[in-house]
């Protein structure tokens, strides 16, 4: 069956795969089809930077025209060709991948909520948005940060209380009405909030450190080499990560640099294709305070899924449960 939708709500997972498989097609392809790629690309950026300006030029509204023929059009008809745009939600989006789909001319906004607020608390909008955000508290909804970072909301879109379940609903809605949605964040200059990660998932290093996992995870999956990662480092010395890699790439570095193996175990443990992956995440860590780098990882043989139970329906790494299973080989990592 055929779909055309407007408008499709998703998670960052989507986006993520969708940019992967992008790239590794072209990637693929002839010089020639590359440098039209990413010439198109490069204009599509422009565009985009030139009429939030509100100036584009003739040569390069021409230009536009052009890419938009060649390429940028044909990567939106595979969308349906009638999408006005996306809306991410369920996990940070990062900002290299809106911008991205932006040059494209996919246009992806984040909202931000729970079902305990009904369940939106703040949005982009497709005239008011900034990527790296979850935009703007709604009209009516009031948000301010606790002294700890929590994210606090309240109004009329929070929830009376859980059901039947009056302890549960005075540890969410304190005495002020103020609903506690575990969520750590800030407000940037321009009034758009700014999530880091989960207050549960923030761990303290054993040097005192507070550091958030998941903007680290987010930078780190940039990497061609990598298609999940985990961070890990409470009460540790250092940063290590569990790395299921993407093995497309994998593969075609080994045939590229002609190593041999004859199972995907053997790829992982080859010393050559760890020093490549070691140097990507080295490349793109490099602005990172020391404590917030990665100094040793794991390539894992299985993925994170929902069937194996690693990951939540909305594909949210269940990290205690990631972390369980594979204890001895994080303790390894520090040895």
């Amino acid at each position: 069956m055929e779909v055309k939708p407007t408008i499709v709500t998703t998670v960052p997972r989507l986006f993520e795969r969708m940019h992967t498989l992008i790239i590794k097609n072209i990637e693929s392809g002839s010089p020639a089809k590359k440098r039209i790629f990413y010439w198109a690309l490069g204009v599509g950026r422009d565009y985009v930077a030139s009429k939030k300006k509100g100036i584009v030029g003739p040569i390069l509204r021409t230009q536009y025209a052009v890419a938009d023929r060649l390429v940028l059009s044909k990567l939106k008809e595979r969308t349906g060709g009638r999408i006005k745009f996306f809306v991410s939600g369920g996990a940070a989006l990062s900002r290299e991948l809106g911008e991205f789909f932006e040059s494209v001319g996919i246009m992806i906004v984040e909202g931000y909520g729970m079902t305990e607020s009904s369940p939106v608390i703040s949005a982009n909008r497709s005239d008011d948005y900034k990527f790296g955000s979850v935009g703007k508290p709604l009209n009516n909804v009031q948000v301010k940060i606790d002294e700890d970072g929590e994210i606090l909301t309240r109004g009329p879109h929070v929830m009376l209380g859980y059901y039947k379940n009056k302890e549960a609903t005075a540890e969410a809605i304190d005495k002020d009405g103020w609903l506690h949605t575990g969520d750590v964040g800030h407000f940037d200059t321009d009034g758009f909030i700014v999530i880091t990660d989960r207050k549960k998932h923030l761990f303290v290093n054993s040097g005192g450190k507070n550091i958030a996992p998941q903007p680290i995870e987010n930078l780190l999956q940039q990497s061609k080499f990598v298609d999940q990662i985990v961070l890990i480092g409470d009460k540790k010395r250092f940063n290590t990560a569990l790395i299921v890699p993407d093995f497309d790439n994998l593969k075609e570095f080994a045939n590229e640099h002609h190593l041999q193996y004859r199972s995907e175990e053997d790829l992982l443990a080859d010393e050559k294709v760890n020093d490549a992956v070691r140097k990507d995440i080295n490349d793109l860590q490099r602005d990172l305070a020391k404590y917030e780098q990665v100094r040793r990882f794991k390539l894992l043989p299985v993925p994170f899924t929902i069937e194996n139970g690693d990951l939540t329906p909305t594909l949210k790494v269940k990290r205690k449960v990631v972390e369980q299973k594979y204890a001895d080989l994080i303790e390894s990592m520090y040895k």
